[in-house]
C-alpha cells in the first residue's frame, strides 16, 4: 500500500503578478515541504514581498495559482490566515494601544491564545507589553510583531525581513526561536535580503531576482561541497549582473 505523500506547506504554479514595465513576480514555480525552513533571498524590489502578499491572499494574481497546505490562497484565504503566522515587512501602526491590548485584541480574533506562551516570547525579547505602541522604539515594534506572528503556534510562519531593527542579541534569540518551532512541527518561509540571516537557520534557499526565481539550493550541499560555489558567490552572481558575467561557467 502506497503511503500518501505529505501535502506541501507551500506550492505555487506559474504564479504571476504583473504590474507592467517588467515589475512584479513572474511564473513562480515553488514547493516548500512541511517542517522546512525555506529562505527566500533577494534584493529589495526583487518580488519577495509581492510573493508573500499573494500567498496571504492580500492581492490577486494575474495568472497562476498558490496553495498553502492544499488550500487555495485566494478562495480559502480565511482558512489560510488561521494556519499562518505572518510578520509583514512594515509593522502595522496600533497608535495608543498597549502591547498587551494588541495581543488580546488580535488573539481574541483567533479564538484565544495561550497567555503564558505570549509572556514567554515577550520575556525572551525583553519586551514590556504594558507600554503603548507609539512609545515603542522601532526594535520593540519589531519584537511585538514577532510575538503576534508566533503567539497562536501556527503551522506555517511567513516572515518578511523578520530581524529588521533587532540588535545582534535579539537576532540570535530569534534564530533560536525559529529552530524551536521547527522542531515542534512548524514550517517557516523566511524572506530576507540579508545573506547571513538565511545561512543561520534555513534548510534551502531560493534566490529571486527581477521578479523571477533564478535558483533553489540546499544549504547543506553547498557547505559540504568543495567545488561548488559558496552561497556568497552564488548570491553575488545572481544579484549582480556584471559580477555574474565575470564568473566562470
Amino acid at each position: 500500500m502506497l503511503v500518501e505523500m505529505a501535502i506541501a506547506a507551500i506550492r505555487t504554479s506559474a504564479l504571476t503578478k504583473d504590474y507592467g514595465a517588467g515589475r512584479g513576480l513572474f511564473d513562480l514555480d515553488l514547493q516548500v515541504s512541511p517542517q522546512e525552513v525555506f529562505g527566500y533571498l533577494g534584493p529589495n524590489g526583487s518580488g519577495k514581498t509581492t510573493t508573500i502578499r499573494l500567498l496571504m491572499g492580500m492581492i490577486r494574481p494575474t495568472r497562476g495559482s498558490a496553495y498553502i497546505f492544499g488550500l487555495d490562497c485566494i478562495r480559502d484565504s480565511a482558512e489560510v490566515k488561521r494556519r499562518v503566522g505572518y510578520l509583514p515587512g512594515d509593522v502595522p501602526q496600533f497608535g495608543s494601544l498597549r502591547g498587551g491590548e494588541i495581543v488580546a485584541y488580535l488573539g481574541g480574533m483567533r479564538g484565544g491564545v495561550d497567555q503564558r506562551y505570549v509572556r514567554t516570547i515577550a520575556e525572551r525579547f525583553d519586551l514590556d507589553l504594558n507600554h503603548r505602541f507609539r512609545e515603542y522604539s522601532s526594535g520593540n515594534k519589531q519584537k511585538l510583531a514577532i510575538v503576534l506572528a508566533f503567539m497562536h503556534k501556527p503551522d506555517l510562519l511567513i516572515l518578511d525581513e523578520p530581524t529588521s531593527g533587532l540588535d545582534p542579541l535579539n537576532q540570535q534569540e530569534f534564530y533560536e526561536l525559529l529552530r524551536e518551532v521547527q522542531k515542534g512541527g512548524a514550517t517557516v518561509f523566511l524572506s530576507s535580503h540579508v545573506l547571513s540571516e538565511v545561512e543561520h537557520v534555513c534548510d534551502r534557499v531560493g534566490i529571486v531576482r527581477s521578479g523571477r526565481l533564478v535558483k533553489v539550493a540546499e544549504l547543506d550541499e553547498l557547505r559540504r561541497s568543495g567545488t561548488d560555489p559558496s552561497l556568497e558567490e552564488m548570491f553575488l552572481s545572481y544579484f549582480d549582473e556584471p559580477r555574474r558575467k565575470a564568473l566562470p561557467p
